[in-house]
């Protein structure tokens, strides 16, 4: 599971048995975790955060876009 981002106390990794499906990261935070589509950036899944959690969470997605999808691409191919 390698991280690829960590920002402001959220820790964004992927999962490496989930190749079959869209590029999407994970979002970790202490007891709380997401799961976050990147085309679009999207909410697929959340467990423990907050609604305002959940807007900082996309923020940061949609500005790492380019990285996290590039990061996907070269880890699942």
């Amino acid at each position: 599971m390698p991280t690829v981002l960590r920002v402001r106390g959220y820790q964004f990794p992927f999962f490496s048995s989930e190749k079959g499906e869209p590029p999407h990261v994970h979002v970790e935070n202490g007891e709380a975790s997401a799961k976050i589509w990147l085309t679009p950036v999207m909410l697929r899944k959340s467990t423990g955060f907050k609604t305002h959690e959940i807007n900082v969470i996309l923020k940061l997605t949609q500005q790492h876009e380019v990285k996290l999808k590039e990061t996907w691409h070269e880890y699942f191919n």
